[in-house]
């Protein structure tokens, strides 16, 4: 659970400072990717504090999580996507959310592989 600890405290401050980056690409129309950056990564913190403590539950927690910004980054980067292509001002965007989508797909990937470590 230690490598889950520190790798999801790191991942929450990556989810704070990326929504921070979007929030200062474009500070009136990005107020939500403050607060949602800010969110998720004090939560994914606070999951990797709660399992640096031994709380195996917070395993679980990370996991459900981090499952569901993947889907959400998914939808926002395929539409970031779209945006671009059909050549609207959104590559800074679009490449943030699919940062964090890879972000996020590999921190389930060090939780799946770690499941079982002490």
């Amino acid at each position: 659970m230690k490598l889950c600890g520190r790798w999801f405290i790191g991942f929450g401050i990556f989810l704070f400072v990326c929504g921070l980056a979007g929030f200062l690409s474009n500070p009136s129309g990005a107020k939500t990717a403050l607060l949602s950056g800010g969110t998720f990564g004090f939560l994914s913190a606070v999951w990797g504090v709660l399992m640096l403590r031994g709380f195996g539950w917070a395993w679980m927690a990370a996991l459900g999580c981090t499952g569901f910004l993947a889907a959400v980054f998914t939808w926002r980067a395929a539409a970031g996507w779209i945006a671009v292509s059909a050549g609207e001002p959104k590559l800074f965007a679009a490449s943030l959310i699919s940062l964090m989508l890879a972000g996020s797909l590999v921190s389930i990937g060090v939780l799946v592989k770690n499941r079982r470590r002490g």
